[in-house]
């Protein structure tokens, strides 16, 4: 009998049902081991030594693979085809052999890029061993982020309570972030005006075009950028007589693009289906592992992680049958299409992400696959197969439009489809389409010298726009671009930044939060070196190369860790560097005053007002800074203890607003008493007069959401006038008070509360609707129940018990339940959209942390009645003797049985 190890179960019963007899296929449930998250894993002045460490799942697995061995004579690893599956394939090897269970057996390595019969089987007939060098770029990795994370995270812990880690490829994609952020905080717009004119051909059809040329030279974006030269240039312009003076038809030709790579399929489903990286891998994974399809569980795609572009003979083949069927021969070309990777290092040479068969279309396979399945599949099948499609014929047409003075030239360009080739199949997805693209206008039959009619000569104010935020989909490609991180790696390094709160998404675009803003801070102001784009990109060419057989690893690490260690004459080195921070931590220390350089722009814009964003609004004397307190990052006056000022760590001001540079007047009460705004710890409120002694004068916080710049001296009188009285209550004869408490606007009548929807309500309501609303409170009564909430959306049944998971809408957003059991929804997944194997994983960790349902009641004891008539207290003593006794017993007796099964 062969064992063959794989990753995942699911692939393991499909594997199984393709060999038949005589094959007992086993999950590995992917790592069975790693470096433990602690001092000395990785021991660099050991020859870099690498202690591993097996994990719970991974113990369970490795001893289900063993026993299942003692009764075999082979065994095969078929774990994934890149670095990572063939590092998984090596560490179970050596776990088993630690166990003494692989001697005297054969030991193979197979791979399959597709999960189908005839890829599945045709591996197994071409065994071979296991490929160390893929072992060891796996291994040179690990190190290389075992090194850097464990020397410069516990630094940032020590000294920046808000950050969570350093990573050597997250820190860079953070860096990316926080950069492009700083460019769109620099960014001041321009100003410019462009010139539109409307024209008519005899026949009555409209042609607009864009000046280009005034006065025969030609226009630059910023030559027209106020509207007194834009209204001049008009002036010029209107009244003259324009005709066709130029038109140039060029033939152009769009090729197909290349099927997907790991990399371009997450851009493109980011682009056109919203799909996260994360998500999209999940999906992908699940259709390559294969799903059920008349009784037979049969992979959809080919592997999905890779860096190739390329696509098997027979595929191809395929591919272009589909194509004759489908769309006709003409869209078929002479000879196939041969892509060769863009990318320097494309990983292990891979295909590209294609369809396990051309002939299964998304039709007809949508009812075996759920609504974000097919999208992907769909997705990917369809650019696969206009990969091998003819090319788009275009015409390019340019007309150019001037008066007979040459006063003025308009120009239009338009583009025709002769022939839509590919593109009757598939167009990618763009980005950030420019709004002055204006290729597709649709042309009239126009001939050099017709005369044309003007309709209208329109200036157009614009202003330059900031570079936009990172998406997934540009974060990515920008990450492929500079040769930083590999295919599976993308969807990690996203998600690591979302889990430490690093970044937060906002219109799916990528935002740095403060903790993410200190540690890139911290990263570049001391340890720029490490964390520069072409150091990373570099390093990830030398895995590459150990990869490819070219270098040896550990002369990779040494090279690292003798300049990250040691330093040289260039630069400092990393430890140099750390005791250094540690001796200059003082209340005015170089980590916070480099932070606060480099962060300065952010956290305190300049004002508008001339002010200095700097300035201490409590004392008008110290500087605000960031200060690293035992709790976390805050920002506080330079002149502490003499002024204690501080608010939270955030942009601007608490909860991004502007921070108030000292008090600021609003005018006097009916009493003559001065009215102020000002900045207090936990944001701007209103103050009415100074402090006497020891009496405080009075204030009020401004509402949540209401700006400090659009306080009035009358909202500032209503506030401070709070609770006022509404009226008396028609029944009761008593009061009714509107205020604003701890959990917001309220009315109080005779001890009870009513809720108010906002503050302004409080401020405005009269007495008819009070008493409405507290006639509506008194008939809900106090301690209600509430309706069961009703499930937003069904994932599916739990493979355990069969009950049903479900997406929840709760009081605080949607939420995961089963049973009793109750989980948020994971960082970095959408509840439209969570598949069920993500929503268990997230069910089972809730519950295992014990938290996320209602404990159950402690069940009471059954009154025992036949025992009744005994003397209670010997028969407690007797009890409590024999309960501890045996206790230690038995947990000896169990322990040992243990250890010598294992």
């Amino acid at each position: 009998m062969k064992v063959v190890v794989v990753e995942s179960p699911a692939k393991a019963k499909t594997i199984e049902k393709y060999l038949g007899p005589g094959h007992r296929v086993l999950a590995s449930f992917g790592h069975v081991r790693d470096l433990p998250p602690k001092d000395g894993s990785v021991e660099p002045d050991k020859d870099f030594a690498m202690h591993y460490e097996m994990s719970g799942r991974g113990n369970d697995s490795v001893r289900a693979i063993a026993t299942a061995l003692k009764e075999a004579d082979s065994l095969v690893l078929a774990t994934d085809p890149d670095r990572e599956g063939e590092a998984i394939s090596w560490h179970v090897l050596e776990a088993l052999e630690n166990r003494k269970v692989v001697k005297g057996k054969q030991v193979s390595r197979v791979v399959f890029n597709e999960i189908t019969k005839t890829a599945v089987t045709e591996a197994m007939r071409n065994p071979r061993d296991i490929d160390m060098d893929l072992v060891n770029a796996q291994q040179a990795r690990r190190a290389l982020d075992y090194l850097v994370g464990f020397t410069l995270s516990p630094v940032m812990w020590r000294k920046l309570p808000a950050a969570k880690s350093a990573g050597r490829v997250q820190s860079v994609a953070l860096r990316l972030i926080c950069e492009r952020e700083t460019e769109i905080e620099a960014f001041r717009a321009r100003e410019y005006w462009t010139i539109a004119g409307d024209f008519l051909n005899a026949e009555g059809q409209k042609v607009s075009a864009r000046l280009v040329e005034l006065g025969g030279k030609k226009l630059d974006k910023f030559d027209l950028n106020n509207q007194q030269t834009a209204e001049a240039a008009v002036a010029k312009l209107s009244g003259l007589k324009y005709s066709v003076a130029d038109i140039s038809i060029k033939p152009a030709k769009r090729n197909p693009y290349p099927p997907f790579t790991t990399s371009t399929l997450q851009q493109e489903a980011a682009r056109k289906l919203g799909f996260s990286a994360a998500f999209t891998m999940q999906l992908a994974q699940r259709l390559y592992e294969g799903v059920d399809i008349g009784g037979e569980t049969t992979g959809l795609i080919t592997y999905m992680r890779t860096d190739g572009v390329s696509m098997a003979d027979e595929a191809i083949r395929a591919a272009r049958d589909v194509i004759a069927e489908d769309f006709g021969r003409d869209a078929v070309p002479q000879s196939w299409r041969v892509y060769k990777s863009k990318q320097k290092n494309a990983q292990e040479a891979h295909e590209a992400i294609r369809p396990t068969d051309f002939r299964r279309r998304p039709r007809a396979v949508a009812r075996y696959l759920d609504e974000a399945q097919l999208k992907l599949y769909d997705l990917i099948w369809t650019r696969a197969l206009a990969s091998q499609m003819e090319s788009a014929e275009l015409e390019r047409t340019t007309i150019d439009i001037r008066d007979a003075a040459n006063t003025g030239g308009f120009r239009v360009t338009g583009t025709v489809v002769l022939s839509p080739g590919f593109l009757k199949l598939y167009e990618e997805g763009i980005d950030d389409k420019s709004a002055d693209d204006e290729e597709g206008a649709r042309l009239p039959k126009l001939a050099v010298g017709d005369k044309l009619d003007t309709q209208g000569i329109i200036p157009e104010q614009h202003f330059t726009e900031p570079p936009p935020r990172f998406s997934e989909a540009s974060l990515v490609r920008k990450l492929e671009e500079l040769g930083i991180g590999r295919p599976s790696t993308y969807a990690a390094i996203l998600e690591v930044l979302r889990a430490r709160s690093y970044v937060k998404m906002e219109a799916k675009r990528f935002v740095p939060e403060d903790a993410g803003w200190l540690a890139y801070a911290f990263l570049v102001s001391f340890f720029d070196q490490y964390f520069a784009y072409d150091f990373t990109a570099n390093l990830e060419e030398k895995l590459d190369e150990i990869a490819e057989h070219k270098l040896d690893w550990k002369k990779v690490l040494e090279d690292f860790w003798r300049d990250f260690s040691r330093g040289d004459d260039d630069h400092v080195s990393v430890k140099d560097a750390i005791t250094r921070i540690d001796e200059n931590m003082g209340r005015r220390g170089e980590v916070l005053d480099a932070i606060n350089k480099m962060l300065e722009a952010h956290f305190f814009p300049a004002r508008g007002d001339g002010h200095d964003p700097r300035l201490c609004p409590a004392c008008s004397k110290g500087q605000l800074g960031i200060k690293a307190g035992r709790t976390g990052a805050f920002i506080g006056c330079s002149d502490y203890p003499d002024c204690r000022y501080t608010r939270p760590l955030a942009a601007g001001g608490a909860d991004g607003e502007m921070a108030l540079s000292g008090p600021q007047e609003l005018g006097k009460d009916e009493n003559g008493v001065d009215v102020t705004l000002r900045q207090g710890p936990f944001g701007p409120y209103v103050q009415l007069g100074e402090a006497e002694g020891k009496q405080k004068p009075k204030r009020a916080s401004l509402p949540k959401g209401l700006p400090a710049d659009e306080v009035t001296l009358e909202l500032a009188l209503k506030l401070l006038a709070l609770p006022r009285v509404v009226g008396l209550h028609p029944e009761t004869q008593k009061e009714i008070l509107a205020g604003l408490g701890r959990f917001g606007p309220y009315l109080l009548h005779d001890g009870k509360y009513a809720k108010l929807k906002d503050a302004m309500e409080a401020l405005e309501i009269g007495i008819n609707h009070a008493v409405e609303k507290i006639a509506a409170a008194a008939a809900r009564g106090p301690g209600r129940k509430r309706p069961e909430p009703k499930p937003l959306r069904t994932i599916g049944n739990h493979p355990e018990d069969g009950e049903p998971v479900n997406v929840i809408d709760g009081r605080y957003g949607p939420y995961l339940k089963h049973g009793a059991t109750n989980a948020p929804v994971p960082r970095g997944e959408d509840h439209t959209t969570i598949s069920l194997e993500a929503a268990v994983a997230a069910i089972a960790a809730r519950a295992k942390s014990g938290k996320g349902g209602k404990k159950a009641a402690p069940k009471k004891a059954a009154p025992k009645k036949a025992a009744a008539p005994k003397a209670e207290k010997p028969a407690a003593k007797k009890a409590a003797v024999k309960k501890a006794a045996p206790k230690k017993a038995p947990a000896k007796k169990s322990a040992g049985k243990k250890d010598a099964a294992e």
